[in-house]
Order: structure tokens, then C-alpha cells, then sequence
């Protein structure tokens, strides 16, 4: 194992692949500069006197440069790397037993979760989250990257927590406080590159090759041997040092390898061998991602696109293809619409689908990062829960303060310490929607200023002050009844149909139940016969004006109906 490893004896064996290296040396603070001695590629040497907590570079040709598997980066991703014991936490709480089927994920960013922004903020949350129903949480990646503020997915050191959020152990405390409330662990990581400050690792080996290009630079070179298993073993460490029970990786489509068996496979297979769950974020809605590649699920971007563009009318860029609610209904009831597999799809089971009305892409990604509720009101984010939790056959995700409607929005936010990659990333956020009509710099929040940070953090307050209160009973009682019926859930693929009719999508659930989305503008619609009211997102419990049951679904509303209470099976709790 590469990296600052504390020996049982006492000591610390540093190691490091380092082709490039004429001399090498590790430099403790503190201590002096020990020279390292070179087997092959591999340099290396034992420092007897070393312990954890000592703070080290390594000297490569007189520079003096972090670990390329840093486990802790404390004065951030320029400062010495420090040692790390990764066995000292003190593990009180069991993962919870849980398959994919059964999750309802959480999705959140440390920073802007709590006005602390720290793992230890987080984790007095975790209570919470799982008293609303949820049950998995997924944490946007905490490897460590430049600055105070950015999404994560610049990191550099990606084996080491960010320091600004907390301690390695302070990381754990948080995965554990997730365990205690009965939820599992997602860590988001990212392997299609690198973020541009901070990245040492060339200066030791050749991890990148010009000869295939991202939208980041260089790749990643895969096609090397110690490449794969530097990832390998960063993607393992995560749930062996702190017990994620899955791991989502970022955009693989996005990854360049044209090596006879793709890295997506090499991980998938170290993931699951490990005990965790595979998750892949892609747009290519291909079969192989989950049968070849070996990903339990991927993210359904088709299920979001369907869903608001029928909502909000945006039909320019991605949503060109979608806007219809036979478009939706395919979506709900498929999977996948678009590519050259959209009929494959429904050969999937429905817990091979991560979906969401929401989640940190698909706001920050807009130019001020507006929710769902910014765009389209109450009623239509109301009816967006209940398509996303109830009407569709997966598994749903939630973006942290969707459940309460909460007032900040999610912006794109960064704090690069180079001034010129500073001033690039701002005028690239500007040229980038420079054809929308906006008036920069008025318009579209500079990355670079902490207002646009600050302006994303969450008033968790809220959530107990109408009408944001009265969207969290909403999202409760829908997550109550997802857990109740055996006809909801991911497992009921098989049995969802769904058609568009008269300007609304309307989906049966194992024939039991019936939830009617009223995506259209004007017209109201009725659910005739057998079907009895369950539930209606305008009722007054929920915001609405609505005094008791009702067959009517007016536009922008969402009913769930059901036949003959014999008729609904309990599904046993998870």
C-alpha cells in the first residue's frame, strides 16, 4: 500500500510511485528530510521517530510537493500532507441492512447544509433526515479541493477529506451519526479528472496523457497499471476507512479509457467486493453501464428532463426532446427515453434508476441557480414530489431543502486561490450564458464571491414556519406512504403502466393504486370508477385550498387514489 503507513512496531513506511524522480526525499516537519530509496518505480523508507499527526512533503528533485495519497490535507491542497491513522475511530454504530429497492437518498452539500458547513453540523442533522423517511444520505464529494467554497468536484487529493469541513475522524463521526439513525452512506466521487489547482501528482508519474482530451484537459491515463489501482484503492479506501455503503462516481461517461476492460468495470468490481453499492451519474442510457460494467443503477436524466420541461415549457438545449406528457408517461413507466436503448430500458428493474425533480446539477447548473419552487410555484414542485416519490418505479433522490421548499437557491460557487484560474472561471461563467439574455456581472452571481456561496446555504429554520412547513407534511406523508404500500416503491416496474390522456399523465401502481399528475395548464381532470381519494397536493394540510376528498385534479396538481383498502398490501418496513 502506497502512501504515509503507520507500522505496527512504531514508525511511519512512506511510499510513493515516482518514475520522474531523480532524488526523493520525505521532509517532516519538525524532523528533517529522510531520503527515500528507489525499487523500480517505487521509492520508500521507514522513519522510525514518525507518528500520527506528523506532517510531511515529499522532496521530489529539491520541490517539495503533498502526498499523491495525502489522507489529510489540514492547511489545504498546496500545504503538507499529515499522517493519518485510519484505525483509531472508535466505531460505534452498524451499517443498516438495506438493498437499492429501499432507498430513498438525500443528497446534500457539507458547506451549504448547515450555516456551519462542517461534518460535525451534519451529523446533529442525520436524526431528521430519517424522521422524514429518508434513507440513504449522499454526500457531495469531500475530497479535498482549492479554497473554502467550491462543489467538489475540483478535487485534488483524493483520498483526503477537505479540512474546511473537518477531520478525517470528524468524516466518520458523521458517517456513523448517518448509521445510528438507520441511514445508509453515499459518497459522491469523482475519476474523469482532476481539478486545475493543487494538482501535483505529474510532478511524481504520468497520471494524465495528452494523447486523449477531456473537457478538463488532459486524461486521466488509464491504460497504466499503477493509474487503475491508485483509483482503485481511493475507491476502496472509501468504504473500508469510512464505511460508505455506496459510492456514486461522477459523470463516467466523461471517463477516457480505451483499455480492453474499461476502469467502470475494475471498480465496480472492488466496490461490490468490498461490500458497497456501485452508482454511476451518465447520460449515455446504455445497457452495458449496469450488465457489463458491473453499476448497480445509474441517474436517469430522461425521468428529470421529462418532468420539467412538461412543467416550466423549457425546451431549449437538453430539453428539446422532451415537453410532453407522453413523454413523461414513457419516461415514468420505461426509464429512458432517449438513446440508442430506450426499449432495452424496460427490461431493467426499476432500482436500476436514480431519479429526481431535483438535485445539485440541475439547479447550479442554471444561471442563478434557481429550485424547482423558484420556477414553477408550490403547486407544480407539490406535484413534482409526488411523480418523483410515488407514480414512478425507482429510486428517488432528494436535493437537500427540495423537501421544505426552502427561499436560497443552489449557485455554482468556487474560491480558487490562483488568480488568474479565479478570474477565468468567472468570465467562463459569464460566457456561458452570455446568449441567454442576462446582464453580467448584475445578473449571473460571480463563482468567485463568497456572497454566492452564502447566498446558497440553507435556513433549516424554515422548514418549521409556513408554507415551507406545510411542503415538508407533504413530502412526509408521501414518504410514509411509499414505505406502507407494497405497490409503491422500486420493485414495482413490472406492474406500473402509464399513459398521457387529456393533458395529464396517469400511472397505475400493481392495479392497486392510481396517482394522476396534472402537468397541463388549463383543463381539470377526474378519476372516474373504483378509485377512492388517498391523497391530493391541494389539500389545505399541504397548502392548498382543498376542504375534504375530491376526484377533481385541477392543473399543476398532483391525487393519489386507491381501490378497496383490502386491495393495498403492506410492504414491510426498511
Amino acid at each position: 500500500m502506497l502512501g504515509a503507513q503507520l507500522r505496527s512496531g512504531g514508525g511511519v513506511e512512506f511510499s510513493v510511485w515516482a518514475p520522474r524522480a531523480r532524488t526523493l526525499a520525505v521532509r517532516i516537519q519538525g524532523g528533517g528530510d529522510v531520503a527515500l530509496s528507489k525499487g523500480g518505480e517505487i521509492w520508500s523508507a521507514v522513519v522510525p521517530s514518525a507518528k500520527a499527526g506528523a506532517r510531511y512533503f515529499y522532496v521530489i528533485d529539491g520541490t517539495a510537493r503533498p502526498d499523491p495519497r495525502s489522507r489529510f490535507q489540514p492547511d489545504g491542497v498546496h500545504g503538507p500532507s499529515q499522517v493519518i491513522d485510519p484505525n483509531a475511530f472508535a466505531w460505534r454504530h452498524r451499517a443498516p441492512e438495506r438493498a437499492l429497492a429501499d432507498y430513498v437518498i438525500y443528497e446534500l452539500h457539507v458547506g451549504t447544509f448547515t450555516p456551519e458547513g462542517t461534518f460535525v453540523a451534519a451529523a446533529r442533522v442525520m436524526p431528521e433526515l430519517a424522521e422524514l423517511g429518508t434513507s440513504a444520505v449522499e454526500i457531495m464529494p469531500v475530497a479535498t479541493f482549492p479554497g473554502a467554497r467550491n462543489w467538489g468536484y475540483d478535487g485534488v487529493h483524493l483520498y483526503a477529506p477537505n479540512a474546511p469541513y473537518g477531520t478525517p475522524d470528524e468524516l466518520r463521526a458523521l458517517v456513523d451519526a448517518a448509521h445510528a439513525a438507520g441511514l445508509s452512506v453515499i459518497l459522491d466521487l469523482v475519476y474523469n479528472h482532476l481539478g486545475p489547482e493543487g494538482n501535483y501528482v505529474g510532478a511524481f508519474a504520468p497520471y494524465f496523457t495528452a494523447a486523449r482530451h477531456t473537457p478538463w484537459g488532459d486524461a486521466i491515463d488509464y491504460e497504466r497499471r499503477e493509474v487503475r489501482e491508485w483509483i482503485v484503492d481511493n475507491a476502496k479506501s472509501w468504504i473500508t476507512e469510512y464505511r460508505a455503503d455506496a459510492l456514486r462516481l461522477d459523470a463516467i461517461h466523461a471517463i477516457e479509457d480505451p483499455s480492453p476492460r474499461h476502469i467502470c468495470g475494475d471498480l465496480c468490481t472492488a466496490i461490490r467486493a468490498a461490500g458497497a453499492v456501485p452508482i454511476a451519474e451518465t447520460d449515455m442510457n446504455r445497457i452495458k453501464v449496469l450488465r457489463d460494467w458491473g453499476f448497480a443503477a445509474a441517474w436517469s436524466d430522461d425521468f428529470h428532463h421529462a418532468l420539467h420541461a412538461c412543467l416550466t415549457g423549457e425546451r431549449q438545449g437538453y430539453y428539446r426532446d422532451f415537453g410532453s406528457p407522453e413523454i413523461l408517461a414513457r419516461t415514468l413507466a420505461d426509464g429512458w427515453v432517449r438513446g440508442p436503448e430506450p426499449l432495452r430500458s424496460r427490461e431493467l428493474a426499476g432500482e436500476a434508476f436514480v431519479i429526481a425533480s431535483q438535485n445539485h446539477d440541475q439547479i447550479g447548473n442554471r444561471a442563478r441557480g434557481e429550485r424547482l419552487v423558484h420556477l414553477v410555484g408550490a403547486s407544480g414542485a407539490k406535484l413534482a414530489a409526488v411523480a418523483t416519490l410515488i407514480a414512478a418505479p425507482a429510486v428517488p433522490l432528494l436535493f437537500a431543502g427540495e423537501e421544505f421548499a426552502a427561499s436560497a437557491p443552489f449557485q455554482y460557487f468556487t474560491s480558487h486561490g490562483d488568480p488568474q484560474l479565479a478570474h477565468a472561471v468567472s468570465e467562463g461563467r459569464r460566457r456561458e450564458f452570455a446568449g441567454l439574455g442576462f446582464d453580467w456581472p448584475n445578473a449571473i452571481p460571480d463563482p468567485q464571491d463568497e456572497a454566492t456561496f452564502l447566498r446558497s446555504k440553507l435556513d433549516r429554520t424554515e422548514a418549521m414556519r409556513e408554507p415551507h412547513a406545510a411542503m415538508r407534511r407533504l413530502y412526509a406523508d408521501l414518504l410514509r406512504m411509499r414505505r406502507q404500500h407494497a405497490a409503491l416503491g422500486a420493485r414495482g416496474k413490472d406492474r406500473c403502466h402509464a399513459a398521457a390522456r387529456d393533458g395529464a399523465v396517469w400511472v397505475q401502481r400493481d392495479g392497486a393504486l392510481l396517482v394522476v399528475l396534472n402537468v397541463g395548464r388549463e383543463r381539470t381532470v377526474r378519476a372516474e370508477g373504483e378509485w377512492m381519494p388517498l391523497l391530493h397536493t391541494e389539500d389545505r394540510r399541504y397548502g392548498g385550498a382543498l376542504e375534504g376528498p375530491t376526484r377533481e385534479v385541477p392543473p399543476r396538481a398532483a391525487a393519489i387514489f386507491r381501490t378497496d383498502p383490502a386491495g393495498i398490501r403492506e410492504s414491510p418496513r426498511h
